[in-house]
């Protein structure tokens, strides 16, 4: 009786879910989308704002000068260039970088510090406006709400019966492992070959995305991390290297 209650339910969410799916030509895929990228927006400007407010930013016009001369090209070649653009460089020792759907770019000195030339500072800020282009975001979101959404029909659907149980104890486990991280780990590789795109429609040399990563990597184990991928949202590094191998192959670059 219990998987019978459960029936109607779930094809009303999955109808519901089917009805949030979008082609996006880029991905050569269908998505998951049904959390408004007006709201995404929105969140992203405040935590620009927020940042901008509390982190540290570096005066230095150079390190400026060339975030912002790296970055444009990049978001021009991303086909992003329909807004005003903002670049700002933390005094973070970290390397990272981020792009927000908003308009703006951030880069820490870390970042500055380890890359070897602008064509790897554009294969990192290329694979940042993948996730924005891709609107992974959004799709993460939406992967997000919908897994909670279908955990709670069918944990009510189950009552106290023994797998109700185990929904209620493992469930949440369940969407993260089998679901959420290992998509989030494809849509880490699709923003790295996304990010190749871009670089290369910029005038970068796109080969300099692999020894970006292997260097990455050569940092990870001196610090003895880079380990499996397994329980994270990031593919490991030799994941990277071997699928960024794999595609410039196919691209003949």
């Amino acid at each position: 009786m219990a998987m019978r209650r459960l029936t109607l339910p779930l094809y009303l969410a999955a109808a519901t879910a089917l009805g949030g799916c979008a082609y996006n030509a880029d991905l050569g895929r269908d998505q998951l989308l049904i959390v408004n990228d007006d709201n995404l927006a929105r969140d992203g400007e405040k935590a620009w704002a927020d940042t901008l407010r509390t982190a540290y930013i570096s005066k230095e016009p150079r390190k400026n000068d060339r975030v912002r001369a790296v970055g444009q090209r990049v978001i021009n070649a991303a086909g992003l260039s329909d807004r005003p653009w903002d670049y700002a460089v933390f005094l973070d020792e970290a390397p990272n970088a981020f792009v927000l759907p908003g308009g703006h770019v951030g880069v820490t000195v870390g970042l500055l510090a380890m890359v070897q030339n602008d064509d790897q500072l554009a294969a990192v800020i290329g694979h940042e406006a993948g996730h924005v282009v891709a609107r992974h975001a959004a799709e993460r979101a939406s992967q997000q709400t919908t897994a909670k959404v279908l955990l709670g029909i069918a944990g009510a659907a189950t009552g106290g019966t023994e797998f109700g149980k185990l929904l209620k104890d493992h469930g949440d486990d369940a969407a993260k492992y089998g679901v959420l991280l290992p998509f989030s780990r494809k849509q880490e590789l699709e923003a790295d070959r996304m990010g190749v795109d871009f670089m290369q429609r910029a005038g970068y040399r796109p080969r300099e995305a692999v020894k970006l990563w292997q260097n990455m990597q050569a940092m990870d184990q001196a610090k003895g991390q880079g380990g499996g991928d397994l329980g994270s949202t990031h593919p490991s590094d030799t994941v990277r290297i071997q699928a960024l191998e794999r595609y410039l192959a196919s691209k003949g670059w």
